[in-house]
């Protein structure tokens, strides 16, 4: 069993930075499959970012690419989402989510993840 808890959303501006975290207990996320997804009101939820297990660089959704940074660090059990030029359409619930089975194809897919956060708010007015 994994909790996740993520961390760090707020209310910012268009063009301005936040850092999310997701602390993971029950279980070491180093083999893990972690992402991160989002979900705005009135939306289909949305794949923000996945790092595969271990060894392998962070995939990123569409949307986010070259504005979001996600990592990994393996001490702290604890994944991270840097976002960076905010814009409004960022707006959303940002989920944590974690699983040891998915396979690679099936990343962007949230349906595969079988450990969620809570979720943060991210709100970014223009």
């Amino acid at each position: 069993q994994v909790q996740l808890v993520e961390s760090g959303g707020g209310l910012v501006q268009a063009g301005d930075s936040l850092r999310l975290s997701c602390a993971a207990t029950g279980r070491t996320i180093s083999g893990t499959t972690m992402a991160w997804f989002r979900q705005a009101p009135g939306k289909e939820r949305e794949f923000v970012a996945a790092i595969f297990r271990r060894g392998y660089s962070p995939v990123y959704g569409t949307a986010v690419k070259g504005r979001f940074t996600m990592s990994k660090d393996n001490a702290k059990n604890t994944v991270y989402l840097q976002m960076d030029s905010l814009k409004p359409e960022d707006t959303a619930v940002y989920y944590c989510a974690a699983d040891s089975r998915i396979i690679l194809s099936s990343l962007r897919s949230g349906e595969n993840y079988d450990y969620w956060g809570q979720g943060t708010q991210v709100t970014v007015s223009s």
